[in-house]
């Protein structure tokens, strides 16, 4: 299967469970409100801190090792005695410290934080065996299952008046319904994993951890100390924002996961060539759907957020810099993966260690200083920190070059989009359509949509070459 056709299958299904993820919070702020959101936002935020302590990389040192290996049974065998353990001992020091969780969350979520550690580790040992061997489109619509079981498991206990401890089981009731799933589609045989299994698995994990603290802290980092300092319902509303954010950030995900095992599998055959290729092609398409979604969100952000509830759109300008930081956090993230894929953890260990300590300290000062603006604008520089890094590391091993025209056609594609759409609004604003908020903002969101496509496919032929290549079918698109 073509890459472009794996990534496009990953997109749609993670883009259809980022779309039951949408319906879903839409559902809860309105039954529960913002500030229980914001406490069940908290409470995942710091399952995923947790989590990395009982991955400490090895989900992605199981990844590379299957990729490249024959022996796929040793090192999943081998991985999954390691996690076990970790996630053992993480859990016993919840439960030791729940009193101070408790306290933490400003709910009694301690037992289900151990609950969602444990589900968790059964589901990411099976997404990293799918991964490890390279069933990247398999492992996708699981993910888009999971959303569609979590969604519905959450809002029938919410139904039933479960409130906050209804959303967390019904979190963990959807991760183990696909888990168990994808477990009988990798159908492991039993292997005894040897000493240089867990060794392998450990070279590769003591750089790699920091990847995924790098991702939990871009993605958690700022709800954690917002949990310190602002009220749950800002929190609350803040990770709305991040939540529409982070949907349109679902090509970009899409490209770095598919690319990874194939770049891996390169590495080992010494094909740079081939490997910065992937990677100029990740940068060129990464943005795709944020480019537009900022220029969007400038326009129509406050509406946006009035579709989950009135006075969310206080949000707007959070949105708008959210946006523009997971956009430089996308760019970043491909080159993350090269530089993992290529065996050198180590230098996006470098990097990755920068980024961390960077979002850690501008989270904590410009939350203090400007409150939840603060965690937008360090979350936004912390990225741009990552991105320089990460580009400077991985020039120095592959021929990278920014795809500066390609991008530029994207903006300009883009802007025109928004002026269409903003004299659509002016227009539509003195109209009685303005009355049916989610009516009208579906309309601009496709009048934008539809300009931005148009408009960049007429002026981009590498958008229509990489269309028409990896398409089912002939289309006579000219180049």
């Amino acid at each position: 299967m073509r890459l472009g056709q794996t990534s496009a299958i990953y997109f749609i299904s993670k883009f259809a469970a980022s779309a039951l993820g949408f319906i879903a919070t839409i559902v809860f702020i309105r039954l529960l409100g913002e500030e229980v959101y914001g406490f069940y936002a908290v409470t995942l935020a710091l399952v995923s801190w947790l989590g990395i302590i009982k991955s400490v990389g090895f989900g992605q040192a199981i990844v590379k090792r299957m990729s490249e290996s024959e022996e796929v049974d040793a090192y999943f065998a081998a991985g999954t005695m390691i996690k076990v353990v970790l996630t053992a001992t993480v859990a016993g020091g919840v439960y030791i410290f729940r009193d101070y969780v408790d306290s933490y969350v400003g709910q009694s979520v301690a037992e289900l934080v151990i609950l969602l550690l444990v589900v968790t580790i059964f589901s990411e040992l099976v997404s990293s065996a799918l991964k490890g061997t390279h069933r990247v489109h398999i492992y996708a619509p699981l993910k888009t299952l999971k959303e569609g079981a979590q969604t519905v498991a959450m809002i029938a206990l919410v139904l039933l008046g479960w409130g906050l401890t209804g959303m967390l089981i019904g979190h963990a009731v959807g991760i183990t319904i696909v888990a168990a799933l994808g477990l009988l589609i990798v159908r492991p045989s039993v292997a005894v994993p040897r000493w240089h299994h867990i060794v392998r698995l450990f070279d590769f994990a003591k750089y790699a951890w920091i990847g995924k603290m790098q991702k939990k802290t871009f993605s958690d980092m700022d709800i954690l100390v917002l949990g310190f300092f602002v009220p749950a319902g800002l929190t609350g509303i803040y990770a709305v924002a991040y939540s529409l954010a982070k949907f349109l950030e679902v090509f970009g995900s899409a490209i770095s996961t598919t690319f990874f095992p194939e770049i891996s599998k390169l590495s080992k055959q010494d094909d740079t060539k081939l490997i910065g290729t992937l990677t100029n092609d990740a940068l060129t398409f990464s943005g795709l759907f944020l480019v537009p979604g900022v220029v969007g969100a400038m326009l129509l952000g406050d509406r946006l957020l009035l579709v989950y509830g009135p006075g969310l759109d206080i949000g707007a300008h959070v949105l708008v810099i959210l946006l523009v930081a997971v956009l430089i956090y996308t760019y970043s993230k491909q080159l993350f993966t090269t530089l993992n894929a290529i065996d050198r953890p180590d230098l996006a260990f470098r990097a990755n260690a920068t980024f961390i300590v960077a979002n850690i300290v501008l989270n904590i000062v410009l939350v203090y200083s400007f409150g939840w603006v603060g965690a937008a604008i360090a979350t936004a520089l912390s990225a741009t920190v990552g991105f320089v890094l990460s580009l400077y590391y991985t020039r120095k091993l592959i021929d990278v070059h920014l795809p500066y025209i390609e991008v530029t056609r994207q903006w300009l594609a883009a802007l025109l989009m928004g002026v269409v759409v903003y004299a659509a609004r002016e227009v539509g604003e003195t109209h009685p359509i303005e009355a049916y908020n989610e009516v009208f903002v579906v309309l601009l969101v496709a009048l934008g949509a539809g300009v931005y496509f148009a408009v960049l496919l007429t002026i981009s032929s590498r958008l229509r070459t990489a269309v028409s290549d990896n398409l089912p079918f002939e289309v006579p698109l000219a180049n």
